[in-house]
């Protein structure tokens, strides 16, 4: 086990690192046992504003930069999280309620961003247009957006703070940053952290930790930034999008919202390979992923046999303490997501979904619950359940298995399972999301590959050229080489 001492603060990062200026403090500790890992004192509506106007005051130099230096800091970062792999994915674990295998794969999803968003500085490009005017040529440019403020979630609070952070910057922007006040290290202070050693300028980054109810709107209404990036619940995310648009400030906006994703098993589908991805796409952090599977529909045909293998399969997945290796889901975030969880499981009961497998809920830790015979009037079913339970629903044929997958106000990611694969290309195409995998779970997300939903699950796109797109602007600059005629 290494030690993450080294990356542990209880500073605020403006500028520099120092103590928030707010009465109020925000403890980090870990979810399972409640130990403490630090306590910050939180920021004030000064110590955004300060970060604001730090942010403001550094881009300018920072977007002036040879691309090759931007680029030269963003690999310097990633090489830092690589030396350091084992102490962030420890860290990671205990702050966020991750298992092993979940934390490492956090981490890497993050230096994948970093490694991307390192390419971006050489692949902005403008273009140039004719005019109909004599002597003028139309030159449109891609400029940072200039100050970017970024909101993350907490429960891939490296990888999603990244997602956003590092394209920014790699783009010219700079940035002020707020984790989830659970994840308030991982998501927020190590990646100060991380490009301080890295050697970016001071200022070009900054890092706030306070409750929403203090600083979040103030946060979003400030005149600085031009983009707030909100990864988050559907809920709070439209609040933030209704904030940054009717607010006195127009801004951009870029959203990534909950979930419903479903999985659907055709009837020519290979079962256990479906299974097996339906046990992985579910209880992979507790089921606490925007992308998990939250319902799986299964064709008539093969729904008996689905179910009785994957609930035998299920009942053999260990839970418990994140930290131990052998463990595949470990403690919900806090008692309040507990009981929402908690609260889903009840009113399956209480709706008449038919049980397979349960457990005794231990501290924050709840066992892998599977509920089969759902419909589509069940909470289980409408709902975003982020918790490790699900629902299996029975279709009577295709076509309901696509009017099932469609019945719902979300559209992040999806899947179906067939064993014939233009089959599961033209269904994937009528599924309404922004993403749909064929015989793969509906967990994904590559640094280079468009990530975003459609309805509910958020505005924006993140990743490769998407997020160039997302954190840039257009600026036409018109030339006029020869006198004009202008008859006023």
């Amino acid at each position: 086990m290494a030690s993450y001492d080294h990356l542990v603060s209880d500073k605020l990062y403006i500028g520099g690192w120092r103590e928030g200026t707010s009465e109020g403090t925000t403890v980090s500790t870990n979810p399972f046992d409640n130990s403490e890992i630090t306590t910050f004192k939180q920021a004030s509506k000064q110590d955004v504003d300060d970060a604001y106007a730090t942010a403001k005051k550094a881009q300018v130099e920072w977007a002036a930069m040879a691309p090759s230096e931007r680029s030269k800091v963003l690999h310097a970062a990633a090489d830092y999280i690589e030396e350091n792999q084992e102490a962030i994915a420890e860290l990671i674990s205990r702050e966020s309620g991750s298992t092993v295998i979940k934390a490492n794969t956090e981490v890497g999803i993050a230096v994948g961003s970093i490694r991307e968003s390192a390419s971006f500085p050489t692949r902005v490009h403008g273009t140039i247009h004719p005019s109909n005017t004599p002597g003028k040529t139309n030159y449109v440019f891609r400029e940072p957006l200039g100050v970017v403020g970024v909101i993350s979630p907490w429960n891939f609070p490296f990888g999603l703070s990244m997602r956003s952070v590092a394209p920014a910057l790699a783009l010219g922007n700079a940035v002020v940053l707020k984790p989830a006040s659970d994840t308030p290290v991982v998501g927020g202070t190590m990646l100060a952290t991380v490009f301080e050693a890295a050697g970016l300028p001071t200022g070009v980054l900054n890092v706030v930790i306070g409750s929403g109810s203090e600083i979040g709107d103030h946060f979003v209404e400030s005149p600085v930034p031009s983009l707030i990036s909100f990864t988050g619940s559907t809920p709070v995310g439209k609040n933030v999008g209704a904030t940054a648009v009717g607010g006195k400030y127009i801004k951009k906006v870029a959203l990534e919202l909950g979930g419903n994703a479903p999985l659907v098993v055709l009837d020519d589908a290979d079962v256990d390979k479906a299974v097996a991805a339906a046990s992985m796409g579910k209880f992979l952090h507790q089921g606490q992923i925007c992308m998990a599977i939250n319902r799986i529909i299964v064709d008539a045909k093969v729904y008996d046999e689905f179910v009785e293998k994957y609930a035998a399969r299920v009942s053999g997945i260990a839970y418990g303490d994140q930290t131990d290796p052998g463990n595949c889901v470990g403690p919900i975030i806090n008692d309040s997501q507990l009981k929402s969880v908690t609260g889903k499981i009840e009113q399956a009961r209480a709706e008449g979904a038919r049980e397979v497998v349960s457990g005794e809920i231990v501290g924050r830790v709840v066992p892998p619950h599977v509920f089969a015979d759902v419909t589509p009037d069940m909470e289980i079913f409408r709902e975003e359940i982020f918790g490790p339970v699900v629902g299996i629903a029975k279709a009577d044929n295709e076509a309901h298995a696509l009017e099932l997958a469609n019945d719902t106000e979300f559209g992040l990611s999806s899947a179906v399972f067939t064993t014939d694969l233009m089959r599961g290309v033209k269904f994937g195409r009528g599924i309404k999301a922004g993403m749909t995998h064929i015989n793969d779970i509906t967990v994904n997300d590559e640094a280079h590959v468009m990530f975003g939903g459609e309805k509910n699950s958020g505005l924006g796109r993140f990743n490769g050229e998407w997020a160039i797109e997302e954190f840039t602007t257009d600026h036409w600059i018109g030339v006029q080489s020869e006198p004009g005629d202008y008859p006023i």
